[in-house]
């Protein structure tokens, strides 16, 4: 029995323990709305950035597409920018003095001054462009896969890629992103679940279950379509959500299912 247990021993440090152990499910959670605000029921939303009290969207759908800085509490559109119809606008993010524009697939991407939002230039990807976010320092993207990839935040150059997985297997689809207080929270399109991931290793952390937050009230009366959108006010900590041709943009709180 000891012989066993020592060869037993070996055979883990050998393959590594990992092997063995097997993956953590992610931890549950549920939301509360705080408050909710007005949104364009027009705007086919596929970006959500807060910054320095300003919410910057990036709308979608060939010859609707459109980069905007609105107002909050009123949904007033302070500035916007229409995107060339022959793109479909996806996700943004907010990095210092630029804005970011993805495209879905013309594997081509916009880059605006901040203030201005005049259109400063462009940047090239392969394969599809879905969402966007930022640490401050990197930017990460996804295209619809399990995979995120990472670019310095500068050169724009993808220098790695994370997978994405739940208790160990691939989580496709992945839409919009936003990075927050550590974590990337992803859309998951076509579903009403929001992941937390570990942006060191993929992993899903947590996985926040939004089911009815659009009521059969905000629903009625107009088309509308999937959970997609996801803000954080660093400063306030405040966290907001809203889909695409949805009339309301939700602030949330999100706690741990027991």
């Amino acid at each position: 029995m000891k012989r066993l247990s020592i060869l037993l021993a070996l055979a883990m440090a050998s393959l590594g323990v990992a092997q063995f152990v097997k993956p953590q499910a992610p931890a549950r959670y549920r939301y509360k709305v705080v408050k909710s605000f007005p949104h364009d029921r027009n705007a086919f939303t596929q970006g959500l950035e807060y910054r320095d009290g300003a919410l910057y969207e990036g709308t979608g759908l060939n010859g609707r597409s459109s980069l905007r800085r609105v107002r909050l509490e009123t949904g007033e559109v302070l500035q916007k920018v229409e995107v060339p119809g022959q793109y479909f606008g996806e996700g943004i993010t907010v990095l210092k003095e630029r804005i970011l524009q993805l495209t879905w697939k013309a594997q081509e991407g916009f880059i605006y001054d901040r203030k201005t939002m005049k259109q400063t230039g462009k940047f090239a990807y392969p394969g599809e462009g879905w969402g966007l976010t930022t640490d401050g320092k990197h930017i990460f993207m996804s295209d619809g896969s399990a995979e995120i990839r990472v670019w310095d935040g500068v050169s724009l150059k993808e220098v790695r890629r994370i997978t994405v997985k739940n208790a160990g297997a691939p989580v496709g689809e992945l839409n919009e992103l936003e990075y927050v207080d550590g974590e990337i929270w992803a859309n998951v399109w076509q579903t009403d679940y929001i992941l937390r991931v570990n942006p060191a290793d993929g992993r899903v952390n947590g996985i926040v279950d939004m089911r009815g937050i659009l009521s059969p009230t905000d629903a009625a009366g107009a088309q509308v379509d999937v959970l997609n959108g996801i803000a954080w006010d660093a400063a306030g900590k405040r966290l907001f959500v809203t889909g695409k041709l949805w009339p309301k943009i939700y602030q949330i709180e999100v706690t741990r299912v027991p």
